[in-house]
């Protein structure tokens, strides 16, 4: 599908997430090891690394529990390491996170999800396609 050359244009994709509890998100994206910076009352960007997304104030719960966001590591047993250490279920009243596991395609993958609903897929891949 031709892009007119647009696509060596894009310097950057961002989701904006939704919040059920904005503050409480907030807390807990940093507690995974994100920066937080807020924009205003209703937005934040929230950075690891060089990747970010923005979390906003704004919460459908139709929406928020059918939003995933798939984050690649180079070290998934690390992450899960981090992860199993914040008891996030207790702090959060989120789902307990789910262990590593092999999925069909090849990715080894952590399932988080955040207070609005939102699943994370924290994956190792062995090739770039998954």
């Amino acid at each position: 599908m031709p892009t007119n050359g647009l696509a060596g244009t894009v310097k950057d994709l961002r989701p904006f997430v939704p919040a059920k509890d904005f503050e409480t998100s907030k807390r807990f994206y940093a507690d995974l090891g994100f920066e937080v910076e807020p924009l205003d009352e209703n937005l934040a960007a929230i950075r690891l690394g060089d990747r970010t997304f923005f979390l906003q104030n704004y919460f459908v719960e139709a929406w928020a529990s059918n939003f995933m966001l798939y984050l690649v590591v180079s070290n998934l047993d690390a992450w899960w390491k981090h992860i199993t250490s914040l008891d996030l279920a207790t702090r959060y009243g989120v789902p307990q996170p789910r262990p590593p596991k092999r999925e069909p395609w090849g990715a080894y993958v952590v399932h988080v999800i955040d207070p609005a609903g939102v699943l994370w897929h924290i994956a190792e891949t062995v090739n770039d396609s998954a």
